[in-house]
């Protein structure tokens, strides 16, 4: 039975994480993490805010630059893991962040496609940074899993339901993502869609369950296992070659922005 679908910003729509399956499943994200931590440059002294940082990786690294580095996310389990790296980190919701010119970057990798309000996420980051702050990030941009995304739609609508709100994750166009950044009082300085052929070290399985959790809690058991045999079945043609290695097709929007003075 596929249950009703919650406001996409409701507490229930929140994706759940296992810190396990994450750091099993989720070394892609890391690994693939240079040239938007190159971008950042953190120096020593800065005051940064690491804006959905997870299990708190690239804190580290951030915090190992030198600079003054607090983390935040909304998962229990992916904070606890970072709290035994000895790292600053809270729980909040990056929807109403309420820091007043406290940071002198905020930085975000492979989050804010999570977030889908994405008018107070800038917003709130806005608020948050000092004038002439940054705010640079990358996460998903249109197009990005394309493939899974449709097959998402496409088992939902099978069982009645809404494929339209079969998937909650937020993947602008530049032109989109821009607009929104300079209408908070940013100055644009890079933006750009980046395709990424990402070969998986672990099978479809175990992607869906880690990323497409909050899809699968739809569902209950045994139709759970149903729709997860069938989404590999509709995506092996695409994104699986004959010796059985996956491949996801991601496009990352890459940005750097600067908080306009008097803004």
């Amino acid at each position: 039975m596929l249950r009703p679908l919650t406001d996409p910003l409701a507490p229930d729509a929140v994706q759940r994480w296992s810190a396990s399956d994450f750091a099993k499943n989720g070394r892609f994200i890391q690994d693939l993490a240079g040239p938007i931590f190159a971008l950042l440059a953190p120096k020593p002294g800065e005051r940064i805010l690491d804006l959905g940082c997870g299990d708190g990786t690239l804190t580290a690294e951030i915090e190992a630059a030198g600079a003054d580095v607090l983390g935040i996310d909304n998962s229990d389990e992916l904070l606890a893991v970072a709290r035994m790296k000895g790292l600053s980190v809270k729980k909040a919701d990056a929807h109403a962040l309420d820091y007043v010119q406290e940071f002198d970057a905020v930085f975000s990798n492979a989050a804010l496609h999570w977030m889908r309000g994405p008018d107070l996420i800038v917003g709130g980051v806005a608020r948050a940074l000092r004038p002439g702050g940054r705010f640079v990030g990358e996460f998903g941009g249109h197009g990005n899993i394309a493939a899974i995304a449709t097959a998402m739609r496409a088992v939902v609508k099978a069982r009645g339901g809404d494929p339209d709100r079969a998937v909650r994750w937020y993947f602008p166009t530049v032109e989109e993502y821009g607009t929104l950044l300079s209408g908070h009082g940013f100055a644009v300085h890079e933006i750009v869609l980046v395709p990424r052929l990402t070969p998986l070290k672990v099978d479809m399985q175990g992607w869906l369950r880690t990323f497409c959790r909050f899809f699968f809690d739809q569902f209950e058991e045994p139709e759970r296992s149903e729709v997860l045999a069938e989404m590999v079945d509709l995506l092996k043609p695409s994104l699986c070659d004959s010796q059985g290695k996956w491949t996801i097709e991601l496009v990352r929007l890459r940005f750097s922005a600067e908080r306009r003075p008097g803004e």
